[in-house]
């Protein structure tokens, strides 16, 4: 698995410790604790789906790794 950037490991942060998520909710709770906008929050999601780090299915966001 390829390494995590600063930006992509706080966002896995949030994402183990409120997963499954819904993606409409992930983007609100990344707005409150991150300060990104709805696009940022989806772009990095993308990438990490991309690298296998997480999945996004029916708007359900889970982590494929641990810490």
């Amino acid at each position: 698995m390829e390494k995590l950037f600063d930006a992509e490991y706080r966002f896995m942060e949030i994402l183990w410790e409120l997963e499954p998520i819904n993606s409409t909710k992930l983007v609100g709770v990344c707005k409150e604790r991150l300060g990104w906008n709805k696009s940022t929050t989806y772009t990095v999601l993308r990438k990490l789906c991309q690298k296998g780090a997480a999945k996004n299915e029916a708007a359900t966001v889970t982590t494929l790794i641990t810490r």
